[in-house]
């Protein structure tokens, strides 16, 4: 084959340069991760993430769009490491009866606070943009995206076991009083919950105890509440 012609063959180059673009995009991502829980977005500055991912400087522009886009990047990662709305919405799937649906809530969120996933970036991150969110559209964003069809699940399941309409306050406060100890098991400071309750169950071979006990408390709770503002809507229509 002439030499020239040779030249002008197809190489395996432009494969091997997306190839490598998407592992510097995955290590941008698991190394803001890291600083974005350190320091928090304020704190943070892509000079330090490029420094610690060895890449250039411009990485950030290049695979994100600019340090905003990064960060809501990080988050919507952060949020597909828990379970996801689509994993919930299977596990809820393989059951008929609102106690079995909510246990099936509670053992996906209890294996994560007791494996792995809660002493990485992941929930870090996730605690401070609970405790100080950032107003940008692009977090807004994720928000709506990853956020709120979680809570639709939770609701449904709620409102059909408390007996009311979804969109009654009592189910609302009943979504809110079972997360609550989920979320503060969460973010919560893993040593100091451990102090104040050392033989609470943090591991995963005590997973199931808690989530029997979880089951027990938050249904016993919801069941109870839901009779009250069924008797309370039957005497106001009553009158």
């Amino acid at each position: 084959m002439p030499d020239c012609l040779s030249r002008r063959l197809p190489t395996l180059k432009p494969r091997r340069k997306r190839r490598d673009d998407s592992d510097t995009r995955r290590l941008l991502l698991e190394v803001a991760g890291q600083v974005f829980a350190e320091k928090g977005f304020a704190g943070a500055t892509g000079k330090e993430i490029c420094a610690r991912a060895k890449v250039n400087v411009a990485a950030i522009n290049y695979h994100f769009h600019g340090f905003d886009r990064l960060y809501a990047a990080v988050l919507a990662e952060a949020a597909r490491r828990l379970p996801t709305a689509d994993v919930i919405g299977g596990a809820l799937a393989g059951e008929t009866e609102p106690k079995e649906k909510a246990r099936a809530i509670f053992t996906l969120l209890v294996e994560a606070m007791t494996g792995p996933l809660s002493a990485s970036w992941v929930v870090r991150v996730i605690g401070r943009e609970a405790v100080s969110p950032n107003p940008s559209r692009f977090f807004v964003a994720v928000q709506e995206r990853e956020v709120r069809p979680k809570v639709r699940l939770l609701k449904g399941v709620v409102s059909e076991f408390m007996k009311l309409p979804a969109d009654h306050p009592a189910v609302e406060r009943g979504c809110f009083s079972m997360i609550a100890p989920c979320a503060l098991l969460l973010l919560g400071n893993r040593k100091r919950l451990k102090f104040a309750f050392p033989r609470f169950g943090y591991t995963p071979q005590e997973a199931g105890a808690v989530v029997d006990h979880l089951v027990r408390f938050s249904l016993g709770g919801l069941a109870a509440i839901g009779e009250a503002a069924r008797a309370a809507g039957r005497t106001s229509r009553k009158g």
